[in-house]
């Protein structure tokens, strides 16, 4: 299985893009660099966690940290799209080793003051100081000289957000492949209509743009991916080609409602609403998760 691939800048002012897929999520890290500088972003950097055990690693992590090394990168940013409901961030351990500020969106607060009602930790701060920088709609920063925006990207979640850098545009839990096509918006806080709108607004950026998801779940077997661009999400995303609001939002429903709920959401979100920290040592020194039942539904019988 082909798990790394790195996409090359076109032109000044445009990124290298590393791509490293891991199999056991389906998730997408990325390393993101400026050829004229050397300066990277690292973007939703996986964590790793085994349910069964309870194992926690930072394999993924450290692959990412071994290519920065290897390739005489630095590290500007350590971005999140959103908080992750299928697996852990690894944001705050790649904080420590590189001292990178991280960021998020500005309504990281919404998930954070929803989810520590439903684990009931009336303790937990929501107000996204987890993070270093909350970023909100139109904001702008740089990844060495390249020039880079967020677009604010809710429905799949509450605060998802799309990071456009030079000619690229990360969009998370949005667009998956052509093939697969988009993102469910059945989990607290999601609504199709709203994610509708945030898909148009990434379609509305130039044809040629280089878009990267978040997953990719290799339908029929095939090989990993993560590029597109926007001109062949508009030709070929069976979600999107000869659809309207309406019928998107009917179509939206119906998957949403015969999918089950990711298996580490309650596991992840307790981790990924703090920024990637694990929960505090508790007197004998182990971190234990809390699980709250019948909290969502989804269950495997429904």
């Amino acid at each position: 299985m082909n798990t790394f691939a790195l996409s090359k800048h076109t032109h000044a002012g445009t990124p290298d893009v590393a791509g490293f897929f891991d199999p056991r999520t389906f998730s997408i890290q990325y390393v993101v660099i400026d050829p004229a500088t050397q300066q990277c972003a690292i973007i939703d950097p996986v964590l790793d966690f085994d349910e069964k055990s309870g194992a926690t690693a930072t394999h993924c992590a450290d692959e990412l940290l071994a290519y920065i090394d290897r390739e005489g990168l630095s590290v500007a940013w350590i971005l999140d799209t959103h908080p992750h409901a299928d697996h852990f961030s690894a944001a705050h351990y790649l904080k420590e080793k590189t001292g990178a500020p991280t960021a998020i969106g500005q309504y990281v607060t919404k998930v954070q003051a929803l989810w520590k009602e439903i684990y009931h930790w009336p303790e937990m701060p929501a107000d996204g100081k987890q993070w270093d920088t909350l970023f909100s709609e139109g904001d702008t920063f740089k990844v060495g000289e390249l020039n880079a925006r967020v677009l604010y990207s809710p429905g799949h979640t509450l605060a998802s957000i799309t990071y456009v850098i030079g000619d690229t545009a990360f969009v998370h839990d949005t667009l998956f492949q052509p093939d697969f096509g988009t993102a469910r918006a059945d989990f607290p806080g999601g609504d199709a209509k709203t994610l509708w709108h945030s898909i148009q607004q990434i379609l509305a950026l130039p044809a040629n743009t280089r878009l990267f998801t978040g997953h990719d779940y290799m339908p029929d077997g095939r090989q990993p991916q993560w590029e597109s661009t926007v001109a062949e999400q508009c030709e070929r995303n069976p979600h999107l080609v000869s659809m309207s609001e309406t019928d998107y939002i009917a179509l939206r429903h119906k998957r949403d409602s015969e999918l089950p709920m990711p298996k580490l959401i309650l596991h992840a979100l307790q981790v990924n609403t703090r920024g990637g920290r694990l929960p505090e040592p508790e007197a004998n020194g182990k971190r234990y998760l809390k699980i709250p039942l019948d909290a969502l539904d989804g269950a495997a019988w429904d």
